[in-house]
């Protein structure tokens, strides 16, 4: 058998081919524009993304509940079925809903069905390839979701040009995600596995990694057991806080960048921006857990969430585009820190033994997080600007650091 060390990073990088295409989930706010035109309006664009993330984690959190019962190559071949629909169908509905003007079904082909798909697809990949890398968790996790975060300037992008094509066109290029989406997951489906039972890997660890968890101590704790201590309840406030202003800077980037001054094709291009520095949160996030343990890196992100909204702020007051576009990229910059933190803290405080179904559940404070992006929508509707609402995120960022300050490992 080869070494361990020499067969993880073929996986790794195979990982990270699937995360970059189930990132797609972020490009939201670009592959939209056929529902723009079609007289979709900002709170329904901002409740069609809502609900992407909600059944996201819904399908991350079954992914959980089946990973004993299930192989990971059924769970991927599943969430190949469900997105190739969840695309293809999207496609057809771009003819229909010119037609009907009912956008309800938008909510259950992408929204639904697709977060569902996403979801699972995401949870599998995380804690399969996440078992490769028991010294390099943080750095591993970091690795595949900054894929997941590049999804936005690479495939988004791809999207934007094909769907406005002649060659093309929207209803094309959704049915063309949905095809690449299916091959991509169903090939990954027979390259992916865990594991073999007894395999020995480095057991390297930092100072700062020797300091959160003395030699000798174990934290295997089951669902139950962890949803019943404190510092489960104050992670899962903690990292919601963390990442609502990005939710809603990720979803209305193109919005916010054109009402402080931006041209259309520099917004678009903006968005891809943010994916580049979502998937450098998410990367650097990895980095400095691994490196300066999990107490310095909370105050590093707790800073950063802070000073993001609060730039995009001072954006919108003086219509600033170079402070909006910094603004912008430290929110996603941001919010790439929320889904490395909870991958580490599910691991680290509660141990690896069921860590698929941990980490799904700590995967569900991407719920009420995308509500930011509702309230986002439906503020921008009723005043005409989006001030208020990142002001509000302000405060939540600031309410995030006085709880982060009080966590502790169990």
């Amino acid at each position: 058998m080869d070494s361990p060390k020499k067969i993880r990073w073929p996986r790794l990088v195979t990982g990270v081919v699937v995360m970059l295409f189930a990132g797609i989930i972020y490009a939201w706010s670009i592959i939209n524009a056929p529902f723009r035109q079609l007289g979709m309006d900002t709170s329904q664009l901002g409740l069609n993304f809502t609900l992407t993330i909600v059944f996201f984690c819904l399908g991350g959190l079954g992914s959980g509940l089946i990973s004993k019962q299930t192989s990971v190559r059924l769970r991927l071949a599943l969430s190949a079925l469900m997105l190739f629909s969840s695309f293809y169908i999207t496609s057809i509905l771009i003819f229909t809903m010119e037609l009907t003007g009912d956008f309800h079904l938008l909510y259950m082909s992408y929204g639904v069905l697709g977060g569902l798909g996403i979801g699972m697809a995401y949870n599998t990949v995380i804690t399969t390839v996440n078992a490769w890398f028991p010294d390099k968790r943080g750095l591993c996790s970091g690795i595949l979701m900054m894929g997941f975060g590049f999804s936005a300037l690479l495939i988004g992008r791809l999207a934007d040009y094909m769907g406005q094509s002649e060659a093309y066109g929207w209803r094309d290029t959704y049915a063309a995600i949905g095809i690449a989406l299916g091959v991509v997951l169903l090939i990954a489906a027979f390259l992916i596995k865990p594991p073999p039972p007894g395999t020995v890997f480095p057991q390297t660890k930092t100072k700062a990694e020797k300091k959160d968890r003395p030699e000798g101590e174990t934290a295997d704790l089951t669902p139950l057991e962890m949803i019943k201590r404190p510092s489960f309840i104050m992670i899962f406030v903690y990292v919601t806080l963390l990442a609502s202003s990005g939710s809603a800077a990720l979803s209305f980037a193109r919005d916010i960048v054109l009402d402080v001054g931006a041209a259309e094709s520099l917004a678009v291009t903006a968005v891809g921006i943010l994916g580049i520095f979502n998937g450098l949160g998410r990367l650097t996030c990895g980095f400095l857990f691994d490196k300066l343990g999990i107490r310095k890196t909370q105050f590093i992100s707790s800073s950063t969430a802070i000073l993001a909204p609060l730039t995009v702020v001072g954006a919108l007051m003086f219509s600033s585009l170079p402070l909006g576009l910094i603004g912008l990229c430290l929110c996603a910059f941001s919010y790439g820190f929320a889904p490395t933190t909870l991958s580490v803290f599910a691991a680290e405080f509660y141990g690896p033994k069921n860590f698929p179904l941990n980490f799904s559940i700590f995967n569900l404070v991407l719920i009420p997080a995308p509500f930011a992006a509702t309230l986002a929508g439906s503020i921008k509707t009723a005043t005409g600007e989006f001030m208020i609402a990142f002001l509000i995120l302000t405060a939540c960022t600031l309410v995030g650091f006085l709880i982060n300050i009080g966590i502790r490992k169990p």
